[in-house]
């Protein structure tokens, strides 16, 4: 199993080697964005880069072993049920990268709109700046779940190191978008995610709220019905701060809260409700009686 892997992943590998020298590159432009900040004088809070870098080095870091663990688990579980085995050439390629799109679309969305998996997404929302750097804080278990909406890729028959690299090359494309450097790009910001877009889906302004989930083209989000064009300047953060840079925290503190509030239910529902309903559900408050009565003497 382990040498298949190694073997899959070795021919893969100028895939990997060119998603390194782009990560390289950014990690370049960000030093500079932020040396023109500097100069410009914008009041940018380094602190939240600081924590970026933090969570990044993370990461990287749990990275191997997350990234190795989600490869047995599609080799051994997923992969001997694949209906096809897709050679792939440059056309079965453009496939798994487009429907690997569409798949973090809806991979996305459920982040946003399930509180479990938003209690890993939230890292990435958390800062209430918006830079460069805010491409790299990424929560450490991510991996762990966002596979699991890949599974289709796989059962077509798609590798499960080529499906890696579809949505490795997704969010690769996605780290230019985090700036503000960058303006308004026309037509472009209704067809790619750009800048613009992107400061959309990073706003806690209410009309901003769960929009512009598409990885690199929005027309998923014009299909159903989630794409929001940039208007309002952007608040930047969660509608909840954080208040912390603790890397630690960044990367659990929700499903601490997710505990916190699961313990304090007082039925199953409620409980299932704090955990998977959409973020910040909270039970209806108990009527008065008074109020109770005329209801059922109004039914």
């Amino acid at each position: 199993m382990f040498e298949m892997i190694e073997a899959t992943l070795a021919k893969h590998d100028s895939w990997f080697v060119a998603m390194e020298w782009i990560g390289l590159t950014f990690i370049g432009l960000a030093a500079v964005e932020a040396l023109v900040d500097v100069a410009l004088k914008t009041g940018r809070r380094f602190s939240e880069s600081l924590a970026n870098l933090m969570v990044a080095v993370g990461g990287e870091l749990a990275g191997y072993f997350v990234g190795a663990v989600v490869l047995f688990a599609a080799y051994y579980f997923i992969a001997p049920f694949a209906l096809f085995e897709i050679e792939m050439t440059p056309l079965t390629w453009a496939a798994a990268l487009l429907l690997g799109d569409f798949l973090y679309y809806w991979m996305h969305r459920t982040e946003h709109e399930v509180r479990f998996f938003w209690a890993y997404h939230v890292t990435h929302h958390s800062s209430p700046e918006f830079d460069l750097t805010t491409a790299f804080r990424l929560n450490w278990i991510e991996l762990l779940f966002e596979w699991l909406f890949l599974i289709p890729m796989l059962i077509i028959g798609f590798d499960p190191v080529v499906t890696l690299i579809a949505v490795a090359a997704n969010a690769t494309y996605q780290t230019w978008i985090h700036t503000q450097k960058i303006g308004k790009l026309g037509v472009l910001d209704k067809i790619i995610n750009t800048p613009s877009a992107h400061r959309v889906h990073h706003g806690s302004n209410p009309e901003y709220l769960d929009k512009n989930y598409g990885g690199v083209l929005m027309i998923w989000d014009h299909m159903f019905g989630t794409y929001q064009e940039e208007k309002a300047p952007v608040k930047f953060g969660i509608t909840k701060p954080v208040e912390s840079i603790n890397p630690f925290v960044l990367n659990f503190h929700e499903y601490v809260a997710i505990l916190r509030d699961v313990w304090r239910a007082k039925t199953w529902r409620e409980a299932w409700k704090f955990a998977f309903a959409h973020p910040g559900w909270e039970p209806e408050a108990p009527k008065p009686k008074a109020a109770q009565q005329i209801a059922r003497q109004e039914g």
